[in-house]
């Protein structure tokens, strides 16, 4: 019922902004002048990403000229004037922040005669001016195979365009968007840069089932999507439309793996995954393959043996064993069965979760601990400089 608020479950838990890190973030931000997804649509992931130095630029503006039911942005007919320098700043604050990888966002500008398609392509060609090697991404609106054009020439490494949600369910967008033109910008992307890595992202909780969820990820297939990305709609304030279901982590699970059995190379999905959440994890899902294995004892942990091999940062085979377990070792070959296609950033959670779920029994065991070890194993394979 539209007047029913339901009650936030345990696992919707958002960090709140903290430390050094985080302050370095906003003081460049406002001093630059420069706008982020993560304060104008409320992101929930703004402490945690905000803290490791990261972020997500908005360009064109914090005015959006079109309002859909479930976004917090400030909706106008006409959004400000373009600026023409805010590539070159974002380039200053990224260059200044240490970005690796920087992902740019916006607000819709139907007001402008190519919807801001062309600052898109000035951003993109200032960061690489002043950061060679940057990868970047950007998550644009609804653009036509012309507008798109000198966004692709850019050479952006991921272009994303969120579905949102599924089929049924799209009035809660803007009246000018659509679920077909969205697959349309989708599939425009790859038949003009075939090699680009697409991505798209579906908001769940607003009431729709199973199965139009699995048929929106074959939809998105079907366009050559990539990457796809799964998170919890949390209304922003009373003015949004309200959530009609909390997906358990459980059900973001099972998500994830009917997505991976169809083929995406990368799967985020987890209660608070948003479009740029772990942008930089997602994109190495399909990148080079390397095995690992350690032994150690993680502080507060017994001996942790493992061997994984992992693509990019997404973990595809994981084998642990150790003086902790007090469950046969056939449940730990299941365990490590189900973190197959998890994000390295969200090992330790995982881990957690499925132990709780499978019933195994541990002791003096954590995921953050099995989690210590794989990154230190990675990092002794990292050439030094």
């Amino acid at each position: 019922m539209e007047g029913v608020s339901l009650k936030k479950p345990d696992w919707i838990r958002a960090r709140i902004p903290s430390g050094d890190t985080w302050k370095e973030v906003s003081a460049v931000l406002e001093r630059e002048r420069l706008h982020t997804v993560c304060n104008e649509a409320r992101c929930p992931n703004k402490g945690e990403c905000w803290g490791s130095g990261t972020a997500t630029f908005m360009i064109l503006g914090d005015i959006c000229t079109r309002s859909c039911r479930f976004c917090a942005v400030t909706s106008r007919r006409e959004g400000r004037p373009v600026d023409a320098g805010e590539g070159e700043r974002i380039a200053l604050a990224a260059l200044e922040l240490g970005l690796r990888y920087v992902a740019l966002t916006s607000v819709d500008r139907d007001d402008l005669p190519d919807r801001g398609a062309s600052h898109f392509a000035a951003c993109i060609a200032a960061l690489k001016a002043r950061l060679p090697g940057v990868r970047t991404e950007v998550l644009i609106p609804d653009y036509r195979a012309v507008e798109l054009a000198p966004i692709l020439a850019a050479g952006p490494d991921v272009a994303a365009h969120n579905l949102e949600t599924v089929r049924s369910l799209q009035p809660v967008r803007d009246a000018r968007a659509s679920f077909d033109t969205s697959l349309a910008t989708l599939r425009a992307l790859k038949v003009g840069a075939g090699v680009l890595r697409t991505k798209s992202s579906l908001m769940l909780g607003l009431g729709e089932t199973q199965d139009e969820v699995w048929a929106a990820m074959d939809e998105l297939r079907a366009v050559g999507v990539d990457i796809l990305v799964l998170g919890q709609y949390l209304r922003p304030s009373a003015a949004q439309t309200p959530v009609r279901e909390y997906i358990s982590p459980e059900q973001f699970d099972r998500y994830a793996e009917a997505a991976r059995e169809r083929g995406f190379a990368s799967v985020v999905a987890a209660p608070l995954a948003r479009t740029s959440y772990h942008a930089e994890a997602a994109f190495e899902g399909g990148a080079a393959r390397i095995s690992l294995s350690g032994t150690g004892k993680p502080a507060g942990c017994k001996l942790i043996r493992f061997e994984a091999r992992l693509e990019g940062a997404i973990i595809r085979e994981l084998h642990i064993r150790g003086d902790f377990f007090a469950s046969p070792g056939e449940a730990f070959d299941r365990l490590g069965s189900l973190l197959a296609g998890t994000p390295l950033f969200d090992l330790a959670a995982s881990f957690d979760r499925l132990l709780e779920r499978e019933g195994i029994e541990v002791a003096g065991i954590s995921g953050e601990g099995l989690a210590s070890l794989v990154r230190a194993a990675i990092q002794s394979q990292e050439p030094r400089p």
